[in-house]
């Protein structure tokens, strides 16, 4: 990545669904710190508190409450605004959840993206689409060896099979119609596949680290259920780069069209209890305690990511150590809790984001966060 510009971003309007989400409002404050013109559309924030609202983002993005499985308001949207670039996080990301809701679920993630392509499809706007799905859309057979973007896609779980079915459709879409289809038109369209991403301002539902911020910021002891399962943590800026790395460059050649794996190096794959310990170690106190249940339905016990195609061909690499990223974690976390209720983590987010630049070697016309 070193040396290698985002200012492409500068002036272009930019659609990022999923925008009041976890990785949707970063992303959202590091696209308009780029000079982009971004447009918000998503449910409103599903959770109390969130980054959408800590942040104020509210004030500063132009902002569209919408679903996209409701097809019409989408095309309607694009219709109106009509984006030049396309960031597709809106879902619904819980695999628990997915057991409870499975019709919701792929509705969400499946019909979702089938309605966002329809509405680029018909607009015929948007040059470059991300769409971003999950590493669980593979066929997961725990191996010690990370999937590879050509390995087969699926899933046991409603939510697996889901992100999986997501990709499917992306693939033939970009087949179908753009490009190399009867009805071609020049987008580039690609998806990307990121591990288990931490950083500050998520407090999804059963998701370790808003877990561990819940517990310790109320004086609770930390339940973790499954102490010894591995998975590719990643702070949220590396696959955050990572498509906006891949966004630019298929601006600029559509070789760079397809499927991309953004996650951790080898030595970062930890298990579950580890991040925890280093969680309470880095927050100075905190205490856990292991309680598992015979009825807890399925989840991959290991996941592993091989991110050699990002590597090679798009220069990506990860830029921060596990410790590097849980104590940014921590960090903005403690922030907040400093200054709750005042909507001033817009600035020091942005500071973190100017870190991570300065040590990825991306470089983009950033201004200074006050």
């Amino acid at each position: 990545m070193a040396g290698y510009t985002l200012d492409v971003y500068k002036g272009k309007k930019v659609l990022v669904t999923g925008n009041t989400g976890f990785k949707g409002s970063w992303l959202s404050v590091w696209l308009a710190e780029l000079g982009a013109k971004v447009i918000g559309y998503s449910l409103s924030p599903p959770t109390e508190p969130n980054m959408f609202e800590a942040t104020g983002l509210g004030n500063k993005n132009m902002n569209i409450v919408g679903d996209v499985r409701d097809e019409d308001h989408l095309l309607s949207t694009f219709k109106e605004h009509k984006p030049e670039f396309v960031f597709h996080l809106a879902a619904q990301p819980i695999v628990r959840r997915s057991y409870k809701e499975p019709r919701l679920t792929y509705e969400t993630n499946v019909m979702g993206t089938v309605n966002l392509l329809e509405a680029v499809r018909k607009t015929k706007c948007a040059m470059v689409v991300v769409a971003i799905t999950s590493d669980k859309c593979y066929e997961n057979k725990e191996s010690l060896h990370g999937c590879r973007e050509i390995d087969p896609l699926g899933g046991d779980d409603p939510y697996s099979s889901s992100k999986g079915c997501a990709e499917l459709v992306v693939s033939a879409y970009r087949a179908s119609f753009f490009y190399s289809g009867s009805d071609s038109q020049r987008v580039a369209l690609a998806s990307g596949r990121a591990g288990n991403v931490i950083g500050g301002g998520d407090w999804g539902e059963d998701r370790l680290v808003p877990d561990c911020v819940r517990a310790i910021s109320a004086g609770k002891e930390i339940v973790i259920r499954n102490p010894a399962s591995i998975r590719p943590w990643q702070y949220i800026l590396e696959p955050l780069g990572g498509y906006l790395l891949l966004g630019a460059k298929m601006y600029e050649n559509e070789r760079y069209v397809g499927a991309w794996n953004f996650g951790p190096s080898e030595n970062d794959v930890v298990s579950v209890e580890e991040v925890v310990k280093r969680i309470i170690s880095y927050w100075g106190n905190g205490k856990y305690r292991v309680e598992s249940s015979a009825n807890e339905p399925h989840e991959a016990r290991s996941l592993r990511l091989d991110c050699s195609k990002a590597h090679a061909a798009l220069g990506w690499k990860p830029t921060y150590t596990i410790n590097e990223a849980l104590v940014e974690t921590v960090a903005w976390y403690k922030e907040f809790y400093k200054k709750r209720g005042t909507n001033e983590l817009y600035d020091y987010t942005v500071k973190q984001i100017m870190k991570y630049l300065a040590k990825s070697g991306l470089r983009a016309d950033f201004p200074k966060a006050s």
